[in-house]
């Protein structure tokens, strides 16, 4: 609908009594356009700043003046990036090409910023922030005479992050499988050949003495007064 010819083109001379047919035709389209932009950015901006917009009527006034509201210093985006660039670290496995992604687009933003990192540091940078299963796979580069590039270097971790995944499952599925064996050795063990449970041997009971002639406890009827009787 060609409704951004506003914020492409200069705002024509305004219409006279001396303007031309095609000069009225482009003041109307260029007119019409910027209308519609500032309709269209007064809908959809915040409300905190809907006072402030209501000033302004020229869509390129209107633009600047918004930018204006949310400059950043340099200086400060910078320091900021430098600190999120420092503590971004991969905790698990998985993940490791958005890690790398994430990494070479605040390096990206930094260079746009004039802080340069070179692409050796950056490498070396990423693979110091893997987690530590990566660890035998930070050996073999360091150990390595070739140089990786990022690309490279997220081609290979993908690699290894699939091949560390995989032994992890196979890992847990050992251990479930060892305890589940455990158990029912453990069970096993309880029952005799028979498939009949042992019984635990149990300790000498020592019954209460009871006299079967007086029907009174305490004492046998050998022992009882009155059978002796």
């Amino acid at each position: 609908m060609d409704i951004d010819y506003a914020i492409r083109k200069d705002e024509p001379l305004a219409i006279t009594d001396e303007s031309t047919p095609a000069a009225i035709a482009l003041y109307e389209r260029w007119e019409r356009s910027n209308r519609l932009s500032v309709m269209f950015i007064k809908i959809k901006v915040t409300g905190g700043i809907c006072g402030f917009v209501d000033q302004h009527e020229n869509v390129c006034d209107l633009l600047k003046a918004i930018d204006d509201q949310f400059v950043t210093s340099e200086k400060a985006l910078a320091s900021t990036l430098i600190m999120k660039f420092s503590f971004y670290r991969l905790i698990s496995v998985k993940g490791v090409r958005e890690h790398i992604m994430k990494m070479r687009d605040i390096s990206a933003q930094l260079k746009k910023l004039e802080v340069d990192m070179s692409d050796s540091f950056l490498v070396h940078y990423i693979l110091n922030s893997l987690s530590s299963e990566y660890e035998p796979f930070k050996i073999s580069y360091n150990t390595h005479k070739d140089k990786w590039s990022i690309n490279e270097l997220m081609t290979m971790c993908v690699q290894e992050e699939q091949k560390l995944v995989m032994e992890q499952s196979e890992s847990a599925l050992l251990t479930s499988t060892r305890g589940k064996n455990k158990a029912f050795k453990t069970d096993k063990s309880q029952v005799n050949h028979k498939g009949k449970f042992k019984i635990p041997p149990q300790g000498d009971i020592k019954k209460e003495a009871k006299c079967y002639f007086c029907k009174k406890g305490g004492h046998m009827k050998k022992e009882c007064p009155g059978f002796k009787e």
